[in-house]
């Protein structure tokens, strides 16, 4: 046989070889992040609940989803064993580089960010004209015409509204 002939089958198992060390490799650092989890550590399962450790045997471990809420899942189905940082930024959002001092103070409406000094308050007394008749007004003339009324003529039926 000639060695041109056998040189994709090489490549093919080098290949392969590479492929099943690789996968051989995340499985071990898998099973030795599970190994490593104790009471008390934050977990992610393969669903995506974030729980807490509260024991953990051979084959099974048991979850603090919620204050009195235990669940048991299998050791395989924890996809990652979480830092005490990491859990509470995600779980309970609380940011451990973050001071409350250093934190900037974000208004919670505009009014301090126009400068007008202008309470609430005065600016609801205000009354806006929009040129709209009063309701009351048109009530009491409703039969009668009124002097813009009078200037202005009647349209018929054949003409159209633009002007």
């Amino acid at each position: 046989m000639n060695t041109l002939t056998l040189l994709p089958f090489i490549v093919l198992i080098g290949a392969m070889f590479l492929m099943t060390r690789s996968a051989k490799r995340k499985q071990q650092a898998a099973a030795q992040m599970r190994n490593e989890m104790q009471p008390g550590t934050g977990v992610r399962t393969i669903g995506g609940m974030y729980a807490t450790v509260k024991e953990v045997s051979e084959e099974t471990v048991l979850l603090d989803a919620a204050p009195g809420v235990h669940l048991i899942f299998a050791k395989n189905s924890i996809g990652a064993v979480l830092s005490d940082d990491e859990y509470n930024r995600i779980v309970h959002g609380i940011d451990p580089d973050l001071k409350d001092d250093d934190a900037a103070v974000v208004p919670d409406d505009a009014s301090s960010l126009t400068g007008a000094d202008e309470s609430a308050d005065a600016a609801d007394d205000k009354i806006v004209d929009l040129g709209k008749k009063d309701a009351d007004a048109q009530d009491t003339t409703a039969g009668e015409p009124t002097a813009a009324d009078a200037a202005e003529p009647k349209k018929t039926d054949g003409e159209s509204d633009a002007k």
